[in-house]
């Protein structure tokens, strides 16, 4: 019943599980997107689509998972915080 109650008074997050679903997502997106315009640079023999279709391949899932690492930083940050304030009114009471 804890933990109910944790969610319904917005104690514990969820958006911490949807940023971490968000990050495979856009790991997919990056990936498709670097093979899709090496092929197409491969086709037409278009060198810059070929170079920026390896950049995303290589990039783009660094760059979601930076972006995705900073988001959580901020969750992580507030545990941590929740879980100071906790063990200060402990002292506090004892």
């Amino acid at each position: 019943m804890n933990e109910t109650s944790d969610f319904l008074s917005f104690r514990k997050m969820v958006t911490p599980i949807i940023i971490q679903i968000l990050f495979w997502l856009g790991v997919i997106i990056a990936i498709i997107f670097g093979i899709v315009s090496i092929v197409y640079g491969v086709v037409r023999s278009d060198v810059p689509t070929l170079l920026y279709g390896l950049l995303g391949l290589i990039l783009g899932p660094l760059v979601v998972r930076i972006y995705c690492e900073i988001l959580i930083l901020f969750f992580r940050i507030n545990e941590t915080l929740t879980e100071i304030s906790n063990k200060i009114d402990r002292l506090i009471r004892e």
